[in-house]
């Protein structure tokens, strides 16, 4: 069994001072035959207040994976990705790639999305899916592929955390 954590930043829009708020779990799922995923029972009550909103479903940046993110979300990185100067080819050379296959899903009644054929094609999900955290985002990958990335991410995984959290506890006082 893969062991991993879904941790889901959102802002929560009923604060006076939108702050983000996390959600945690372990999640394997199935997809169905048309490529539905339902949501585990215990993401679902942590979502509770995004739950009916819409989602942003996408492509991987570095991975054969898919990205979805709540529409708040994907809004705050639209507003970043607009403010990028379009007279620019790398920047619209990006701004197409990122945004591509881009789809809007919602969760029906019984608490599914669907995934489009053609980003199930480009995860090479057949049934077998992990549901994993990306900080601000949900990444879902097809069991397979998500093993073998985080068995590739473990070969060294301190010279990692060091290089990218190591200055992080020396600002802040952590130990």
């Amino acid at each position: 069994m893969v062991i991993c954590g879904i941790i889901l930043f959102i802002f929560d829009k009923d604060q006076k001072n939108n702050y983000l708020k996390h959600f945690t779990g372990t999640y394997e799922c199935k997809a169905d035959t048309k490529g539905r995923i339902m949501i585990p029972v215990a993401l679902k009550k942590q979502m509770k207040k995004i739950i009916k909103e819409e989602f942003v479903i996408k492509r991987g940046v570095f991975n054969q994976c898919l990205e979805i993110y709540p529409i708040i979300q994907w809004n705050l990185m639209m507003n970043n990705i607009n403010s990028l100067n379009r007279f620019k080819k790398k920047n619209i050379d990006f701004i197409r790639r990122f945004t591509a296959g881009v789809k809007l899903i919602e969760l029906d009644s019984s608490g599914r999305f669907l995934i489009p054929r053609n980003l199930l094609i480009y995860a090479d999900i057949k049934k077998e899916v992990v549901v994993s955290s990306a900080v601000n985002i949900i990444e879902i990958w097809d069991k397979r592929n998500y093993e073998k990335a985080i068995d590739s991410a473990l070969i060294d995984f301190p010279g990692l955390a060091e290089e990218v959290m190591g200055d992080k506890n020396e600002t802040n006082d952590i130990s």
